[in-house]
């Protein structure tokens, strides 16, 4: 399917370099990334209430670092896939003309793609992990949060902000992904569960391939063009894989509104610049010439942040009107995750979980 060598090279030859930093400056960065993060899990587990029991990982890696930790994980959510691929006889024939030059291709295809997000990314709780070879038979690492160093550089010093302030800001959002993942039991292998299913409901036949190709080149073509249609991601989708993708919209997008609301409400005593920052941040999101907003149209990225904004405003306007307590309700199963209506009037929401509550009294 993918020929995730080749993705791995052409990924780590196209990325761009860093910023430039001097050894010991880089080393310091790095250690006090490892710091911020052990340092804001108190205030993170005191304005959520989620207590969380990871191990307190960090990885803190370069471009090609970063590129390699996700291709690894990548394989670990693909491999449902590619057994039922196998499974159905529709893989070519291992050794085959057809099977090395397409396994090249869409590894070339993938690694432009990490290339691209390579330099954009500033941290992330990855999720899925492959099993440690030093301890064959055990079950994979839960997860393990990674902050990307040359990325955080280059962002606060584009921003010129308080270089301490905006490392501890950003590790406030992935430790919160840290607590959701191991203080609510059902989430990770809800969204394992859920990708592996949109994953499996591909339609695998040529006329189908055919039909999302075209879609595809429509979307590009529309990207490029400026206009505000569906995403590459969107167009590939079959009817089953929006259902699918529906419910894993829901999920993520309450569980990044999260991490953005808790960085932003921790308040002054933990990142005293943390408006000007969120202010800065925003405004350099929007931002961008006109390749480079074609290209987030194409990958979906556009789209995910309005989605994430809804998420954010949405735990906002709970915990205002209800508490925190009261919003912590949504982690009690899939069943309790926002509708897409219910982003929009989280009212609706609240009033749903209160009818629950009476009926289970």
């Amino acid at each position: 399917m993918i020929d995730w060598n080749v993705a791995a090279s052409t990924a780590i030859r196209w990325v761009k370099p860093g910023p430039q930093v001097t050894i010991g400056e880089a080393r310091r960065v790095v250690a006090e990334l490892r710091e911020q993060a052990a340092a804001v899990a108190e205030p993170v587990r005191s304005l959520t209430g989620m207590s969380g029991d990871g191990d307190g990982k960090v990885a803190v890696v370069d471009r090609p670092g970063w590129i390699t930790a996700n291709i690894a994980g990548f394989q670990v959510v693909l491999d449902p896939l590619v057994e039922h691929i196998h499974e159905i006889g529709a893989a070519p024939p291992p050794g085959s003309v057809l099977n090395a030059v397409g396994s090249r291709v869409t590894g070339m295809q993938a690694g432009l793609i990490l290339a691209y997000l390579a330099s954009r990314v500033l941290g992330q709780y990855e999720l899925f992990l492959p099993p440690d070879p030093d301890r064959p038979g055990a079950d994979a690492p839960a997860g393990r949060l990674t902050l990307v160093a040359p990325n955080i550089v280059m962002v606060e010093r584009e921003l010129a902000v308080d270089p301490g302030d905006f490392r501890r800001w950003v590790c406030l959002h992935e430790e919160t992904h840290r607590a959701q993942f191991t203080s609510v039991a059902w989430l990770r292998p809800y969204v394992q569960r859920q990708m592996t299913e949109f994953l499996l409901a591909s339609e695998i036949d040529p006329a189908s391939m055919l039909n999302r190709i075209r879609a595809a080149a429509d979307a590009v073509s529309g990207a490029v063009r400026g206009g505000d249609g569906e995403s590459l991601i969107e167009a590939m989708q079959t009817p089953r894989q929006r259902e699918i993708l529906d419910r894993l919209t829901s999920v993520m997008t309450l569980v990044e509104g999260h991490g953005d609301y808790v960085m932003d409400a921790v308040g002054p005593s933990v990142v005293p610049s943390v408006e000007q920052i969120r202010a800065k941040f925003n405004a350099r999101r929007s931002s961008g010439n006109r390749g480079e907003q074609a290209i987030r149209r194409i990958l979906g990225i556009d789209l995910k942040l309005r989605q994430y904004r809804q998420g954010s405003a949405f735990v906002r306007a709970v915990v205002e009107e209800a508490g925190m307590e009261s919003f912590n309700r949504v982690w009690t199963s899939p069943d309790t995750l926002p509708s897409k209506a219910e982003f929009a009037d989280p009212v609706r929401w609240l009033e749903r979980m209160d009818g629950r509550a009476q009926a289970a009294s």
